[in-house]
């Protein structure tokens, strides 16, 4: 399946939530297919779960 036919495809479970249930529905479909998205890019293997949970290496100050 394409990117462009699975951002079509989400775009339209979006729309469904939001008119039938309100934007509640809408934030809660919303939410819930983020974390679907990260835990189907952990179990791909595209990521690591240290990489949410360690600090910065580099760069900005801490305060």
């Amino acid at each position: 399946m394409s990117t462009a036919m699975i951002g079509m495809v989400a775009g339209m479970a979006l729309g469904f939530a939001g008119y039938f249930g309100g934007f509640g529905a809408f934030l809660l479909v919303a939410a819930l297919g983020a974390v679907g998205f990260v835990v189907g890019r952990f179990l791909e293997g595209d990521l690591e779960p240290g990489e949410f949970l360690r600090g910065r290496e580099h760069g900005g100050r801490r305060r």
